[in-house]
């Protein structure tokens, strides 16, 4: 999923609400200020503007509802400006007939037709230039200022090769930048050339050289497009685009893509916004304990991945005070031995020196992790997802355990509600990748119930 798509397609939500309104006040007074003169008004003292106002408001929901069932909001299709027009044009029929059944239905006469029918014609239109104006907004983004580009490499030797790279260079609107074409999957060639995308053209390589590419790009988070054929068998999640009139399907690591991360991400950032807030008392105290206990800072800054990408995950100080090149963490390797868990890579020990007075009390019923809050509404994490991990830790992670860095690592997750920290890392790895592949925001609800539940029922250290 190109930056720019979603992005643009996003700002499409609000535009076609401002549309919308647009339209019905538009409506308004051409009826009252300039019809009014060839035909009195009638409906002007039974349906003042402030009312009215209000009325457009909601019907403008009404239409925007109807435009999501119809597609107008899918990031699967790229629409010519006929077939969008003709999109509008349907949507809002159906969206004024719903209003002219409801009408029937309560039994009531309308004194106005014409807020009605020109209300429906000035939608169509309205909405129609905002979202021209977006497109010709993200062509300005997408050519000039390289706005969410991809740059891609296209692997293949043959006639559908050359038409994609012709696509490519002939039209920049489609968001794709040429780095290299290859005439067979070398691995080499492509990680020297790091890539936003490869497009296989050419399905005819060996089964082995064309799993290893794929493998490659979803370990290295490298979105994998091809043009299908017999390699539709690979798919289970996938998204179609096009290049030249030529479909492309992308294979999907995750469903959580398009407006599931847009919902997701709006999800996470009122929920720790308003965690924070909620909760700053308690933090404040918790920081005066820490400070009292032992010298160092409030919170350690411990380095995690997740998606491929280091960040500084804050954890209120429950161990001696951290420093990279000594404290808690130096110490880590000496206590090796004593490493409680010897299925995986992953360090766990009960009874850690390490741990404060303080960290004791703050681990035990998991207010140390509060912090992470923070990471939460900086985009570093989210609510739920899988275990942020360790860097020496992925060094030593297997092929298909690389599968949990598909995504952003969160607070919580399916593998912790599922066992705590007495899971066997194979299960974790499987119940991640399970989350992975099967997100929706109902999953997540569940998940964050569970962890509630959990918090009051478990009280060790996860």
């Amino acid at each position: 999923m190109k930056k720019s798509e979603l992005y643009f397609n996003v700002l499409r939500l609000p535009v076609d609400f401002l549309m919308l309104v647009a339209a019905g006040v538009s409506t308004y007074f051409l009826r009252t200020e300039i019809l009014s003169s060839f035909r009195p008004v009638l409906f002007e003292f039974n349906l003042p503007f402030y009312k009215y106002f209000y009325l457009v408001v909601f019907v403008s929901f009404l239409f925007l509802a109807s435009y999501a069932v119809s597609g107008l909001y899918s990031l699967k299709i790229r629409r010519g400006l006929f077939d969008e027009l003709l999109k509008i044009l349907v949507a809002s029929s159906a969206g004024i007939m719903m209003i002219i059944i409801y009408i029937f239905l309560r039994q009531e006469l309308f004194d106005s037709r014409f807020l009605i029918l020109g209300g429906w014609f000035f939608a169509v239109i309205f909405v129609f230039i905002g979202r021209l104006l977006v497109s010709l907004l993200q062509k300005y983004y997408v050519i000039r200022r390289n706005f969410g580009v991809h740059n891609v490499v296209v692997v293949g030797n043959d006639e559908l090769a050359t038409a994609v790279v012709e696509g490519i260079s002939s039209d920049l609107s489609y968001g794709y930048r040429l780095l290299q074409r290859t005439n067979s999957p070398d691995l080499d060639m492509v990680r020297s050339a790091k890539p936003d995308e490869v497009i296989l053209t050419n399905p005819n390589y060996p089964e082995k050289n064309v799993l290893e590419l794929v493998d490659f790009c979803h370990e290295n988070h490298i979105v994998f497009k091809y043009i299908p054929n017999i390699y539709k068998t690979l798919t289970a999640n996938f998204d179609i685009d096009t290049i030249g009139g030529l479909p492309l399907i992308e294979l999907k690591r995750t469903r959580l893509d398009g407006w599931g991360k847009v919902i997701k991400r709006t999800f996470d950032i009122f929920v720790s916004l308003l965690s924070l807030i909620i909760l700053s008392p308690l933090f404040a105290i918790v920081a005066m304990a820490i400070k009292l206990d032992t010298t160092g800072p409030v919170f350690a800054r411990l380095k995690r991945v997740s998606r491929n990408r280091e960040f500084l995950l804050y954890k209120f100080r429950g161990m001696i005070a951290y420093d990279p090149d000594g404290g808690a963490e130096s110490l880590k390797a000496s206590l090796a031995a004593f490493n409680e868990r010897k299925d995986g890579p992953l360090f766990k020990m009960k009874n850690d020196p390490r741990i404060t007075r303080v960290g004791k009390i703050i681990r035990k019923y998991r207010i140390d992790e509060l912090a992470q809050f923070i990471n939460i509404l900086r985009g570093e994490m989210s609510l739920v997802g899988p275990r942020p991990h360790q860097p020496d830790e992925i060094s030593l992670y297997q092929k298909h355990h690389k599968k949990v860095l598909a995504i952003k690592a969160g607070a919580t997750g399916l593998a912790q509600v599922s066992g705590s920290s007495d899971i066997l890392f194979e299960q974790e790895v499987t119940l991640d990748t399970y989350y992975i592949e099967n997100w929706s925001l109902w999953l997540d609800l569940k998940v964050i119930v569970k962890t509630m539940l959990k918090l009051l029922t478990d009280k060790s250290a996860v």
